[in-house]
């Protein structure tokens, strides 16, 4: 096993959305400043954490639980659960997209292809935020506020 302990994954998991929701921010403010050179090392730099996060999380959810998911409990009320349960169906359904998203933005951009990329990353930019930061709600709801009893 790579880590002493598999229960560090959702932290490390966390802790990479987190840091890729920041980036993302800055990323925004750099451009909106017309700093072109920062923003795209740091969009280049979200880029990567996102790909370590996605190594970490197919690593921890196929490798070392072996597809099984964590449950969350039944203990908070009806309309918490359905809530949690909305929140983490749009961040998978968008998660999915993002990488292909991200993708070909970075590509534009590279190309140099700036109308293109300007209008792909009207899309990009608010799912790979939203899926970020619904990636840290999930996780905060899932293991601190609601973590399971016993």
């Amino acid at each position: 096993m790579l880590f002493a302990s598999e229960s560090i994954f959702p932290h490390v998991n966390a802790s990479l959305n987190a840091l890729a929701t920041v980036l993302l921010v800055v990323g925004y403010i750099l451009i909106k400043r017309g700093h072109e050179q920062a923003h795209r090392r740091t969009m280049v730099a979200c880029f990567a954490v996102s790909v370590i996060f996605l190594a970490c999380y197919l690593y921890y959810h196929i490798g070392v639980k072996s597809g099984a998911s964590t449950k969350f409990p039944d203990y908070p009320a009806k309309a918490i659960r359905y809530s949690y349960y909305g929140i983490l169906l749009s961040h998978i359904l968008l998660a999915a997209t993002v990488p292909f998203l991200a993708l070909w933005t970075i590509y534009l951009g590279y190309r140099d292809e700036r109308s293109r990329h300007r209008r792909l990353a009207r899309w990009t930019f608010p799912i790979w935020l939203y899926v970020s930061i619904t990636g840290v709600l999930v996780y905060c709801l899932l293991y601190q506020v609601f973590p399971p009893r016993g």
